[in-house]
């Protein structure tokens, strides 16, 4: 037997460090390039290979899960992570600190999915706001590496502090190890049968591609979000970095709102509610002439973006019960697929045609979401479960 409380708050430590791995190495870029003398081709190359690596590790955890259970996953992932900071922090060449970056990636994406689908497995109702609640611990590693780093800056150098940060994952590890966790569902592995149930399922695809949307959408906001306030309002980089804070506090306060107090409004219902947030913050976005009225929509727009992941991984964990890690990592991969093919053709355009753009193409992507959530509620109230 295993302690579904014990077993919840794993999983919260767990997104905790997927948190900070996701965040450092954006933080710490500017010492990284002094240390090894980075050029800006170099320097796009370290952050290829972390989101390669999350996608690696969103594609492989699900049918380990499944088949092998939570605790070596997690535990091997939580390692990974560790040696991946004191890669980052101590690698002699960039060649070897790529192996590390990649390192990071493969296992902060695994503990990613892998901590989704245990809070859902464990949930037997409301688990999009048992969700929500594990996305908090996100945007608390996100947002507490910056001020971390900020406020130790002074005494400590940059490698010290992601070394000292590492022994976190390490934490981690042993505390995975010593934990009981839900025993493995499908001892025999996963079968093509199930891969070819999940991709024949007009619904879970139509989630998924939702969440293509939706990780893309975050993607946009996290990276192109200082250029376009610069370029908007000539303010200094860090100026525009508070608005992208004020983002990420908006997502997090929700999430724990969501989670709590608004555990009781229907997941669908508190979707349409996510919709008109995100409306009103793009807006306020759009017609915002100074840095305070940007920083509000962001805010705001972090609250209407708060629920996607967690409200339609709940309805994924409730279809398919019995295979959760397999449709997990099937919704993430495709996920990530939509952060790195839109951010990229976010690039070509905002080449050709400035960042004035961005906008625009969120309120396309924001048009999708809408289109695939209403389609996708129809077809839940005419199925249950699938396996």
């Amino acid at each position: 037997m295993y302690s579904k409380r014990i077993v919840f708050w794993s999983a919260c430590f767990g997104m905790l460090l997927f948190g900070i791995g996701l965040i450092t190495l954006g933080a710490i870029l500017p010492d990284l390039k002094e240390k090894y003398s980075l050029d800006a081709v170099a320097a796009g190359t370290l952050f290829s290979l972390l989101p390669l690596g999350v996608l690696a590790g969103s594609l492989l955890f699900g049918p380990l899960c499944d088949r092998f259970g939570y605790k070596p996953l997690m535990t091997t992932a939580a390692v990974m992570m560790f040696a991946g900071f004191q890669g980052l922090a101590f690698s002699p060449s960039t060649g070897i600190l790529n192996i590390f970056i990649f390192l990071i990636g493969l296992g902060g994406g695994a503990l990613n999915g892998a901590t989704s689908a245990l809070v859902s497995d464990i949930s037997t109702s409301g688990k999009g706001a048992d969700l929500s609640l594990l996305g908090v611990f996100f945007g608390v590693g996100a947002l507490g590496m910056p001020i971390i780093l900020g406020l130790l800056e002074k005494a400590f150098k940059f490698d010290i502090i992601v070394s000292l940060t590492g022994f976190i994952a390490l934490v981690a590890a042993i505390l995975f190890l010593a934990i009981t966790y839900p025993q493995a569902k499908l001892s025999g592995g996963v079968s093509l049968k199930h891969v070819s149930a999940l991709l024949r399922d007009e619904t879970m695809l139509l989630i998924a591609f939702f969440l293509f949307f939706q990780s893309a959408f975050e993607a946009l906001v996290n990276n192109w979000t200082t250029t376009y306030l610069i370029d908007r309002l000539s303010v200094q980089q860090s100026s525009a970095l508070m608005g992208l804070s004020a983002y990420i506090a908006g997502m997090t306060i929700m999430r724990l709102m969501i989670g709590s107090i608004l555990r009781g409004v229907p997941d669908k219902k508190l979707l349409i509610i996510s919709f008109g947030i995100t409306f009103l913050a793009l807006i306020t976005i759009f017609t915002g002439t100074t840095l305070l009225q940007s920083a509000t929509g962001l805010l705001i727009l972090g609250a209407g973006l708060a629920g996607g992941f967690p409200i339609m991984l709940g309805f994924i964990g409730n279809r398919y019960p019995d295979l959760s890690g397999t449709a997990f990592s099937m919704a993430f991969t495709i996920a990530l697929l939509g952060n790195m093919i839109i951010n990229f053709s976010m690039g070509l355009i905002v080449e050709k045609f400035g960042i004035k753009t961005l906008t625009m193409v969120q309120s396309a992507e924001f048009l999708m979401m809408i289109t695939l959530a209403f389609i996708i509620f129809k077809k839940l109230n005419n199925s249950k479960s699938i396996i």
